[in-house]
C-alpha cells in the first residue's frame, strides 16, 4: 500500500524448515513480535518470515495487532500448541454421536406412531373383539359387560375416525374432487415429518461454510477486493471469535494479503478475486439484520395435526394402562381364547395362566411416556433458546448501532443499549453487553456532560483505512484484457 502502509502477503504453507526454525526461535515468547523480531531470532530472510508468520497464524489461532505508527504485530495467545483441539474433537464426536442418535430417534419414533402405535391399535382391537365373544357366556356376565364396553368404545372411535377422514367437509378430508383438479397442487408435509416435527421440532437449517464463503467473496467484490473483519461480521453474521480464523483461512485459499494503515487500521486485500469477464454489477450482500432471527416454532405442524399423533399416542398410553391393570400377557390371552373356542364346561376348574405384561403393557406404557416427556423436555428449554436467540439478535443490533452512529467523538452508551434492544426486542444483559462491545474493541469515557460514551479506535482506523484503500484501487484490476485466443477457431 502507498502511504507506509505495511502489506503481507499470505500464500500457501511455506517450508517445513521456515516453520520449525520460527517455532523453535518464539516458541517462549508471549508477547507480540515484528517481522523483523522473528527475522533477527530465526536467522531467516524477511520474505521467508513474512510467508512464515502469516501460516502460523492461521495454523495456531494467531491475532494481529496494529500499532498507531502503521507496524503489523503477530501475537500467538497459545504458543504452538493447539490446545482447542481436544475440546473440538470431543464436540465434534459429541455432535456426530448426537446427530447419530437423533437420527435413530426419529426413525423409532416415526416406526412407532406409524407402525408399531398402529400394529398396536389392531392388535388391542382384535383382543377386545376377542374378549368379547369369549365373555359373552354367563360364567362371567361382569367380564363380558365391561369388555363390550370397552369393545364398543374402541368400533366407535374407528368409525368416527372414518367419518372424518373421508367426510368432504372434514379437515382431514382425503377423498378426490374434480372441481380442484386443474389447480396448483401444495407440496403436502408427509407424515412421519410433522411426527418428528411434534417430537423434536422443525429441523433449523444452519447456514454452511461453503454458502459463508461465497458471501464473503460477493462483498469483497463489492468492496473493490477490500474488506475488514467488521464487513465480515456485517454480511454473514459470524462472531468476532469466528471472523478471525474464518479470515486467515480465506487469505490461505485465496490469495489474500493483509495491511495495516499508518493509523494502525487493519484491512484484507484479495485483488485476484476481482477478476471477471461478466459484465454484470457486483452488488454488497444484504446485511444480516435485515432478517432478525426467530424462535422457531415449537411443531411447525397445525394444530390438527398436532392433536392427531398426541391422540394416536395417548391412545395407546390408555390402552398399555388397561393391559396391565388385566394382566394381558400373551400365556393368559392364548388360555382364555383357547378355553372359550371348545366351550368348557362351567364346573371344570381351570388354572389361569399369570405373569407380567410387558410386550402389551410396560413396553408400550414407557415408550408412550417417553415420547411425551420429549416434546415436554424442549418447552422446559425454550426460554433458555429465546434468551440465545435474542442475544445473537442483539449483538447484530450493536454492529448495525456502531456503523450507523459511529464518529470521532465516540457513540453514547444509551445509543448502542437502543441498538441492541430494537434489533433484539429484549433489553440485553449487562453483563454481555459490556463484554460485546469490549470484544469489538470498545474504550469508556465520560463526555462533558459525565455521560459514558464509548470509542472504538480501531474500528475507525479501519474504516478510514479501507476508504482509502478503495478509493486507490486500481479499475484495472477487474479487467482481464481482450481475448486473442478461442480454441473453437
Amino acid at each position: 500500500m502507498a502511504g507506509g502502509s505495511k502489506s503481507k502477503k499470505m500464500t500457501t504453507k511455506p517450508n517445513d524448515k521456515v516453520i520449525d526454525s520460527l517455532k523453535q526461535s518464539l516458541g517462549g515468547l508471549t508477547s507480540p513480535v515484528t517481522v523483523a523480531d522473528a527475522a533477527q531470532r530465526s536467522g531467516l530472510s524477511l520474505e521467508a518470515v513474512k510467508t512464515g508468520l502469516n501460516y502460523l497464524v492461521f495454523e495456531y489461532r494467531g491475532t494481529l495487532l496494529a500499532t498507531s505508527q502503521g507496524e503489523l504485530l503477530y501475537a500467538f495467545p497459545t504458543g504452538f500448541k493447539k490446545p482447542w483441539e481436544q475440546q473440538e474433537k470431543i464436540a465434534a464426536f459429541w455432535a456426530k454421536t448426537k446427530k447419530i442418535g437423533i437420527g435413530i430417534l426419529k426413525f423409532l419414533v416415526r416406526a412407532w406412531i406409524t407402525i408399531v402405535m398402529l400394529g398396536y391399535v389392531v392388535i388391542f382391537a382384535l383382543i377386545l373383539l376377542g374378549l368379547t365373544f369369549a365373555k359373552s357366556s354367563d360364567r362371567d356376565e361382569d367380564h363380558g359387560l365391561s369388555s363390550s364396553l370397552m369393545f364398543h368404545s374402541l368400533l366407535r372411535l374407528i368409525l368416527d375416525s372414518l367419518f372424518w377422514t373421508f367426510h368432504p367437509f372434514s379437515p382431514f378430508y382425503v377423498g378426490h374432487d374434480p372441481y380442484y383438479d386443474h389447480m396448483p397442487k401444495r407440496k403436502k408435509t408427509p407424515f412421519y415429518e410433522k411426527v418428528n416435527r411434534f417430537f423434536f421440532g422443525p429441523e433449523e437449517k444452519r447456514m454452511d461454510e461453503q454458502e459463508i464463503v461465497k458471501l464473503a467473496l460477493q462483498e469483497i467484490r463489492a468492496q473493490k477486493g477490500r474488506i475488514g473483519l467488521l464487513d465480515l461480521m456485517r454480511v454473514t453474521g459470524l462472531s468476532k471469535e469466528e471472523a478471525d480464523p474464518f479470515m486467515a483461512k480465506l487469505m490461505l485459499s485465496h490469495d489474500g494479503d493483509v495491511s495495516v494503515s499508518e493509523e494502525g487500521g487493519i484491512i484484507y486485500e484479495f485483488p485476484s478475486i476481482r477478476k471477471t469477464a461478466l459484465l454484470e454489477p457486483v452488488f454488497s450482500p444484504p446485511p444480516i439484520w435485515q432478517k432478525r432471527e426467530v424462535l422457531p416454532q415449537f411443531t411447525g405442524n397445525d394444530i390438527s395435526a398436532n392433536v392427531l399423533i398426541a391422540g394416536l399416542n395417548g391412545f395407546n398410553l390408555m390402552m398399555s394402562t388397561v393391559a396391565i391393570a388385566n394382566g394381558w400377557t400373551i400365556e393368559k390371552l392364548r388360555f382364555m381364547f383357547s378355553v372359550a373356542s371348545v366351550r368348557a364346561p362351567h364346573n371344570l376348574s381351570l388354572t389361569m395362566p399369570e405373569g407380567t405384561p410387558l410386550l402389551l403393557g410396560w413396553i408400550p406404557l414407557a415408550f408412550s411416556l417417553a415420547l411425551f416427556f420429549i416434546p415436554i423436555t424442549r418447552g422446559f428449554f425454550r426460554g433458555r433458546k429465546k434468551k440465545e436467540i435474542d442475544a445473537k439478535n442483539g449483538k447484530r443490533g450493536l454492529i448495525r448501532a456502531i456503523l450507523s452512529k459511529l464518529g470521532f467523538g465516540g457513540i453514547p452508551e444509551d445509543t448502542l443499549r437502543k441498538g441492541w434492544v430494537e434489533l433484539a426486542q429484549a433489553k440485553p444483559d449487562n453483563r454481555e453487553f459490556t463484554r460485546e462491545i469490549i470484544k469489538l474493541g470498545g474504550e469508556l469515557e465520560l463526555n462533558e456532560k459525565d455521560k459514558p460514551i464509548y470509542r472504538f479506535r480501531a474500528i475507525e482506523a479501519e474504516l478510514k483505512a479501507l476508504d482509502a484503500a478503495r478509493h486507490r484501487a486500481k479499475s484495472s484490476e477487474s479487467s482481464v484484457g481482450n481475448v486473442i485466443f478461442n480454441s473453437a477457431n
